[in-house]
């Protein structure tokens, strides 16, 4: 039998998080709904991300550059009404936070005002140092990304791994470092070499967060969706699939789709029948008096 987290009976709280650096690895899920938060939040989550991603896995948008902040603060709102225990995290939407401090700051405060999160994520390096201090000015904790950072995926050209080269490494590194000492709390690293995040690991005081950087993180993240297999289709090759419950959601729903169109659903327990008594008063009245 698994070993049970040692969880705390309120939310879990930023501080926390980060004081949990060497001491364990953290279990980190996306969610984005009330049922995705429920169900990642009752599984033992250290961590629930409202991740952008729901740009793809909800609203079947071929990336993440199309999500708002209006779909993330209504999707937000949602998880967290769910989530009693997990740190609930959300992600800064693309033109959220790049177009300067004092628009960051607001829209990071609508997560922590509006919809319920405890902290947020965004993308990016030592570029943004201003932008995350002004937060945590404001009082809005802030997790880092780097590595393959979504919302570059024009630039970048795609979703492609990131740090594979010596330079291109170092750069990692110096941004982890910049992140860590400007006071985020934690560190997502994607799509990077294990080696990189590794050493990454090793030199920052915050917990990294891997998802597709090996095993020598400080805890891991996958998508709830790709972990259920409930997107099917080409998957990354670092997502574990945990269970299949596309086929069998599938074969249920048209189940379903076949007894209605063979007449066979709704049968007897599942109707309501009314009352003798009233169905023979109903039955004598005209349908334009007594009623």
């Amino acid at each position: 039998m698994s070993a049970q987290p040692i969880r705390p009976k309120r939310q879990r709280t930023a501080p926390e998080i980060l004081a949990s650096k060497g001491i364990g690895k953290l279990a980190v899920l996306t969610a984005y709904d009330y049922p995705t938060g429920l169900l990642a939040d009752e599984a033992g989550a250290d961590i629930v991300l409202v991740g952008d991603s729901l740009g793809m896995v909800c609203l079947g948008l071929p990336d993440t550059l199309g999500v708002t902040m209006d779909d993330m603060v209504h999707h937000t709102k949602a998880v967290a009404r769910a989530v009693k225990e997990a740190l609930v995290v959300a992600d800064m939407p693309f033109l959220s936070y790049q177009t300067g401090i004092e628009t960051a700051v607001a829209n990071a405060g609508r997560f922590l005002q509006q919809a319920g999160a405890r902290a947020v994520k965004l993308e990016g390096g030592a570029e943004f140092v201003p932008h995350i201090e002004a937060m945590l000015a404001a009082g809005i904790p802030v997790m880092g990304h780097l590595g393959l950072t979504p919302q570059q995926v024009a630039r970048l050209g795609g979703f492609k791994a990131q740090g594979k080269t010596a330079r291109a490494a170092k750069k990692l590194l110096q941004d982890a470092k910049a992140l860590a000492e400007a006071g985020c709390f934690a560190l997502v690293l994607e799509a990077v070499p294990a080696e990189v995040a590794e050493r990454i690991t090793s030199q920052i005081s915050i917990p990294t967060i891997g998802i597709g950087a090996g095993p020598g993180c400080d805890g891991q993240v996958l998508v709830f969706h790709d972990v259920l297999g409930l997107c099917p289709g080409l998957r990354p090759s670092f997502v574990k699939q945990y269970t299949d419950l596309w086929t069998p959601a599938r074969e249920a729903l048209a189940a379903y789709c076949e007894e209605v169109r063979a007449g066979t659903f709704p049968g007897v327990t599942h109707t309501r029948r009314m009352d003798p008594e009233e169905l023979k008063e109903f039955s004598g009245m005209q349908e334009y008096g007594d009623a």
